[in-house]
């Protein structure tokens, strides 16, 4: 059995690292993320972007991981955003009351 993966391109300027995030984002790829993370956080810029229009899937670990993170880039004076968040996400968000814990910006078409 194939096992989905989860694929992070990181592109860096002085004021923020931009995240893009395609594929699955669970048990199996949160330790990856967060590992990603944790090394742009030091120095950390003053915004990390999360760019999850491509993710397919985010479990119950993966939806701790995002709050977790958020809580350490705060930690690092840095801010994390999430952008291009699909709609079963967001719903994910609101039914488990995380989508307060999370700074979303909503994408104007």
């Amino acid at each position: 059995m194939e096992r989905p993966d989860l694929s992070i391109s990181v592109q860096q300027s002085p004021t923020e690292a931009h995240l893009t995030l395609a594929g699955e984002i669970d048990m199996s790829t949160v330790g990856r993320l967060s590992t990603v993370i944790g090394e742009l956080l030091n120095p950390a810029p003053p915004r990390v972007v999360l760019d999850l229009g491509a993710v397919t899937f985010c479990d119950s670990q993966g939806l701790g991981t995002l709050v977790v993170l958020s809580r350490r880039a705060s930690l690092a004076q840095s801010v994390l955003v999430l952008v291009n968040v699909g709609d079963f996400l967001l719903r994910v968000l609101e039914i488990t009351g995380l989508r307060g814990a999370l700074m979303i910006q909503e994408t104007t078409a």
